[in-house]
């Protein structure tokens, strides 16, 4: 989340640091004092005043600093580009804030003004001129005119603009051609736009940074964070547009990485696991560690997983001052990091008793002042943050600050205390209408779409948005329900992907539904432990199904427990049908057949992972696992890791 700040604070820091300071020491002094602005007015441009305030603002800023919390090894340098920029995005939080506080109040003029911006912006391209988007004045103009869209209505006009053709869909050139997970299907080919990342930045992380430092004030500080990243492989479109995942990288901000434990050259190393193993070895050696920070709960897990694996490693890599000789590192990239690295044996002895003493809570005895852990933790995601929560970072506080996608910015958590995962929607960032959940099988669903003021709460829908890259009315695939309003506004939670709903006779199980039903399931199985699990339907696997009525396969990975028997497998099936009337009504008739549950081998889907990475080409920055099997090849490849 810190990428998006450092991008856009970092004019304030790239060069010239006393001018910056001066700068910051009056505006600090007015905001300190609570006055306004337009104090700066009063302020007589004489020397010895500015020397003056400049001497009393840095002693203000310099007793500031000091009360603060600090990682250790800091210089005065990394100190105040850290302090100023935070300073400054606290104070741009609270503005943004307050803008979305007023859009809630009125929630159908923020949402008619944002989308006659991206009408009149793009109104001189050929997809603006083929529906005459300079003559529509209101939304009901715009959903007369333009029909609901998939993504097959964009894949030509995407393809002319990868080529190298103006105008097509946007304005302007995109900056990447992002592709997205491929959750519920092939990935798709998005463009991405300076607003898009602008609204993100304004939008979501200024805003959920406001709310974070309100929730937790102790991670106000000067920590470092551990920022778990990979750097993401891009590929050149025929017109030199890069194509690859829709995610911030540290290139953009190489400058100011002395805010995270990664050394900036670790972000060189294309291999997935060696980057972890340095994202490792550098945290550990900071034991003030203030946020562990990722895109999603199941890097955070992954990383855990792997310190399990190599601690002894990493302490000696420690202990000896060195980099592990087992990573294949260039040779100016292992020699530059090789130079931050000391014999420390004291620290080596104390990472040593600590995990000598298990992994259970280990997180926070490996860096006592830690704070926070910020990952999204919904969704798919939901099961990983509970092993976190349960095993390796006892105690910690998670906070799931974004509802996002490749398309946008849909939603942020202004509730990061409460265990809830809800999302309040972003009236500027998109446009937003919504298809009732009970309308999508119609042949015309389309003209059931409700815009924001008229959703109910309890209620699920698709929604449908109209974005700043080129999206018109786009049907996303995301289920949410709204479990509220704030103001006008609705708040909503994470359902399901459309294309990850298990129906074999039209009975549709959600995720959402079926893993209630597995976890009440494994709950009734005596020392069973979830660790991943995913589902395919019986007509994709072929004649190894191992049986002719249509029925779910269900693998699991499971802790504690060696094998599972009938009767214990059957919990699950009896558990799904206590959720489904209509499940339960398709097993009484036999027109479903009993599901079958599968076992899987330890490091199952660590290597499913993997494939499904490779074959899509995702990032493990934007990896989300499926949790209905698309393909056969991944459901053959479980098989083979059955016990």
């Amino acid at each position: 989340m810190f990428y998006e700040l450092i991008s856009s604070m970092a004019i304030l820091v790239r060069s010239k640091l006393i001018r910056c300071a001066l700068i910051m020491t009056i505006l600090s002094i007015i905001i300190a004092t609570g006055q306004s602005l337009e104090l700066l007015g009063m302020l007589r441009p004489l020397p010895s005043v500015l020397g003056v305030l400049s001497f009393g603002g840095m002693a203000l800023i310099w007793r500031d600093i000091s009360s603060k919390v600090k990682g250790e090894n800091r210089t005065l340098s990394s100190l105040l580009s850290q302090y100023f920029a935070v300073k400054v995005v606290g104070w741009l939080g609270k503005r943004q804030r307050g803008k979305l506080e007023a859009d809630t109040l009125n929630i159908r003029q923020a949402q008619e003004e944002t989308l006659l911006k991206r009408l009149r912006k793009n109104a001189d391209t050929c997809y603006g001129k083929q529906y005459d988007f300079r003559s529509i004045k209101d939304c009901e103009a715009f959903r007369t005119r333009h029909p609901v869209t998939t993504y097959e209505h964009y894949r030509e006009l995407v393809m002319r603009v990868a080529a190298g053709e103006e105008k097509v869909l946007i304005a302007e050139k995109p900056l990447i051609l992002a592709m997205t997970s491929g959750t519920s299907g092939a990935s798709a080919m998005l463009l991405s736009t300076k607003d898009t990342n602008t609204e993100f930045f304004l939008q979501g992380v200024a805003v959920c940074l406001d709310a974070m430092r309100r929730a937790f004030p102790a991670s106000d500080s000067l920590q470092r964070t551990t920022k778990l990243f990979y750097s993401p492989t891009f590929r050149q479109s025929e017109a030199g547009i890069p194509i690859g995942p829709n995610s911030s990288t540290p290139a953009s901000s190489r400058h100011m990485l002395n805010l995270y434990t990664t050394p900036a050259p670790a972000f060189q190393v294309p291999s997935e696991r060696d980057t972890l193993y340095l994202h490792l070895l550098f945290a550990l050696k900071d034991p003030s560690v203030g946020t562990l920070e990722s895109n999603f709960a199941s890097t955070v897990f992954y990383a855990f997983s792997a310190l399990q694996e190599r601690w002894q490693e990493l302490v000696e890599d420690i202990k000896l001052g060195q980099v592990s000789h087992a990573l294949a590192l260039e040779p100016g990239v292992r020699a530059s990091l090789e130079g931050q690295m000391k014999p420390d044996l004291e620290r080596a002895t104390q990472l040593q008793n600590h995990f000598q003493q298990g992994f259970v809570g280990i997180a926070r005895r490996l860096w006592p002042q830690l704070n926070l852990v910020l990952a999204v933790d919904s969704g798919s995601n939901q099961i990983y943050g509970e092993m976190l929560r349960e095993r390796y970072c006892q105690g910690i506080p998670f906070y799931s600050p974004f509802y996002a996608a490749t398309e946008g910015l849909i939603g942020v958590n202004l509730w990061p205390e409460e265990e809830r995962r809800r999302y309040l929607l972003c009236p500027r960032s998109m446009f937003c209408e919504f298809l009732p959940e009970a309308s999508l099988d119609q042949e015309t669903p389309e003209k059931h779409t409700l815009l924001m003021e008229e959703v109910q709460e309890g209620h699920s829908y698709e929604m449908v948005v109209t974005n700043a890259s080129g999206l018109f009315r786009y049907r996303m695939g995301d289920i949410v329900k709204v479990v509220g309003f704030h103001n006008q506004c609705p708040v909503v939670e994470f359902q399901y992907r459309r294309g990850q709903m298990l129906s074999v006779r039209g009975e549709k199980v959600s995720e959402v539904m079926f893993l209630g039903a597995l976890k009440r399931a494994i709950s009734q199985w005596p020392g069973a432990k979830l660790v991943d699990y995913c589902c395919a339907e019986s007509a994709i696997m072929g004649e190894s199904c191992g049986g002719s009525d249509p029925h779910y396969q269900v693998f699991v990975e499971l802790k504690g427990v060696r094998n599972l028997t009938e009767e214990q497998r059957y919990k699950l099936d009896q558990c799904v049908q206590e959720d489904s009337a209509v499940y339960k009504s398709f097993r009484y008739k036999g027109s479903i057949g009993p599901m079958r549950v599968q076992m899987v081998a330890e490091g199952a889907f660590k290597e499913l992972r993997k494939q499904m990475m490779a074959f899509s080409n995702t990032s493990a920055n934007t990896f989300k696992m499926h949790r209905v099997l698309r393909r056969k090849e991944y459901a053959d490849f479980l098989l083979g890791k059955t016990i």
